[in-house]
């Protein structure tokens, strides 16, 4: 098999799968139990989120540990607009928004909230001016990703952050899980941060949000108790030490890493060239781990069944996303019905290996060929 959905889901570290058995073996007690089996737990994880807490530069305090990105953000976006109802319930956002987002923002517009979608330009990238056209007295919450899991943009939440100082009802959160262990990251400009580590070679069924320690919001668990108020339910204590030496050991080698994947994306990109009808949707500015391409005239769903055939993993849109229909955030930024429908996601890793592409490579010409695509359609 040759796997180039990194961005759908990556491999455990070992080291990862190591800690998580060490601490299942040896951490029986449940954390909100009030005995010394139960003390344990609650050191140890006390411990891990501290480590947490200064690799991401945050406070202990404000993270707060779900059954993953999903869950995070559905817990930031209706927490917040539930929680600042009283001041409003206008949301801004964005089409390029992962379904975890742009599902509870359409859920909140059913329940009455106001939701409008900033403008996008030709790369991607949020039009600031929009935004500042848009914001409102009763804006309580913009939510943006911080690298669109598509195309691979990357947004400026740091001038975003600046712009909402001007409305001080305004909470900004942000997506984050496909930036966390893969590019630079400021934790300091949004009021709530999500991310889970099954993308960056730690275990699926975990996941973090990062709210600041100021912040109010509703939670989605009634009833219980747990490690934050925010959030019930018996933590999964080697999930999350599993989730601290994932964390750990991406931040560590994560520039290595980055120079990798951009060498891998260029090469990649160089071979595309020679292969007649591929359009490459992903801007220049894009993370190097995601390639959206198109093949004129053949869709995504085709083409990623063809390749399967040839034991080649790739992606149609977002792994989360609805089958069959076109990709929003190719829609949005080509303004090509077609094209978005023939689009799909090549998303590499430090793992992946120049013969894999190569493979890749000589199965789209074949796909391209027997298609008839001429290039430039």
């Amino acid at each position: 098999m040759i796997y180039l959905d990194y961005s759908a889901n990556t491999p455990p570290d070992p080291a990862v799968l190591e800690k998580y058995l060490e601490t299942e073996k040896q951490f029986i007690g449940n954390a909100n139990s009030n005995h010394s089996a139960g003390e344990a737990v609650r050191r140890l994880l006390a411990d891990v989120t501290d480590n947490i807490a200064a690799l991401l530069g945050v406070l202990p305090a404000e993270i707060i540990y779900t059954s993953g990105a999903s869950e995070s953000n559905n817990m930031a976006v209706k927490g917040i607009l539930r929680a600042q109802r009283h001041v409003g319930r206008h949301v801004i956002s964005t089409p390029l928004e992962h379904p975890s987002v742009s599902g509870p923002v359409t859920f909140l517009n059913e329940q009455g909230a106001e939701v409008d979608m900033v403008r996008i330009d030709g790369d991607g990238r949020i039009d600031l001016d929009n935004l500042r056209e848009l914001l409102r007295g009763d804006t309580v919450l913009v939510t943006v990703t911080a690298v669109d899991s598509e195309l691979g943009t990357v947004q400026p939440v740091d001038e975003i952050a600046a712009i909402l100082k001007d409305f001080p009802n305004c909470r900004l959160h942000v997506d984050a899980t496909q930036a966390i262990g893969k590019i630079p990251f400021d934790f300091g400009n949004a009021d709530t941060v999500t991310f889970a580590p099954h993308k960056f070679y730690g275990q699926n069924g975990t996941g973090v949000l990062v709210k600041k320690r100021s912040l109010v919001i509703e939670p989605l668990i009634h009833g219980g108790s747990g490690l934050s108020l925010s959030r019930s339910g018996t933590p999964a204590a080697g999930l999350i030490a599993g989730l601290g030496e994932a964390l750990r050991l991406s931040l560590g080698a994560l520039e290595e890493r980055l120079e990798a994947v951009s060498e891998l994306n260029a090469y990649l990109k160089a071979g595309l060239r020679s292969i007649p009808g591929i359009r490459i949707n992903s801007p220049e500015g894009a993370v190097p781990h995601i390639l959206n391409i198109s093949l004129a005239g053949v869709k995504g769903t085709a083409i990623q069944k063809k390749l399967s055939d040839r034991g080649i993993m790739v992606s149609v849109k977002s792994a989360c996303s609805t089958e069959g229909t076109p990709s929003r955030a190719v829609l949005a930024v080509s303004r090509d019905r077609r094209n978005a429908l023939s689009s799909f996601r090549i998303s590499l890793s430090h793992l992946t290996e120049r013969r894999e592409i190569d493979a890749l490579l000589e199965a789209l010409g074949d796909i391209s060929r027997e298609c008839g695509t001429e290039a430039g359609l």
